[in-house]
């Protein structure tokens, strides 16, 4: 801010001005940006784990969701045809090999609706799929299908999250034969050790892997057969 003043006792028309320039337009020291770009950094730091744990956190139940849709498409399936969608695809194609997760997958696409709920936001390695059919590929699916389910066992698994490991080897694509004892367990790519599983009642249980264990020696339905896209 300005300040002026006219002194009298300057001869006439031209009397003195004096400015005075306020202390408070004085600009910031070179100290006084080093703290305040100092503040900011520790602010960011302090704020970065919080944010990056209630992303994971917002992936995960999104991912939840989606295998909460899936079981329900399992549901209708049976309920429209009488039988498991595992059961009528060998029976309907004889194949050999066995079908597996992605047949399962696209004879399900009327129930499914859209293969987006196909998809885990935390998998790195995949991408979301534009439709199904030929569109439809491994790289656009997060979740194994369980291929002995029964939709009628109400505390049987249906599908979920598929980063596994066996003994703390990554599990490849394939179909494996998992009993109560197999030493399975989620890695740590996805939800840090931890995974989401569709039941045959309709619920998703968020599972780390003492109580993924405990779980696949609580089911009916044993061994079962993991069908990993």
């Amino acid at each position: 801010m300005v300040l002026s003043e006219e002194l009298g006792g300057a001869a006439p028309g031209h009397a003195m001005r004096i400015e005075r320039i306020s202390a408070g337009t004085r600009g910031l020291t070179r100290l006084e940006v080093v703290v305040i770009v100092f503040g900011l950094v520790m602010l960011g730091l302090t704020l970065a784990p919080a944010l990056a744990s209630a992303k994971r956190k917002g992936c995960k139940i999104q991912c939840a969701n989606n295998l909460s849709q899936v079981s329900f498409a399992f549901r209708i399936w049976e309920s429209n045809h009488g039988e498991s969608v595992q059961t009528a695809i060998p029976a309907a194609t004889n194949r050999v090999p066995a079908p597996n997760a992605m047949d399962v997958l696209q004879a399900m696409s009327n129930e499914l609706s859209t293969p987006y709920i196909l998809y885990c936001p935390s998998d790195k390695r995949c991408r979301q799929a534009l439709g199904f059919d030929k569109h439809l590929t491994a790289s656009n699916v997060s979740y194994f299908v369980d291929m002995t389910a029964d939709e009628s066992i109400l505390d049987g698994i249906l599908a979920g999250d598929d980063n596994f490991e066996i003994g703390g080897t990554p599990i490849e694509t394939g179909l494996w034969e998992i009993s109560s004892n197999t030493p399975i367990a989620w890695s740590a790519d996805r939800h840090k050790f931890c995974g989401n599983v569709a039941m045959a009642d309709g619920s998703v249980q968020g599972c780390n892997n003492s109580m993924l264990r405990e779980l696949l020696q609580s089911t009916n339905v044993t061994p079962m057969h993991l069908s990993i896209p």
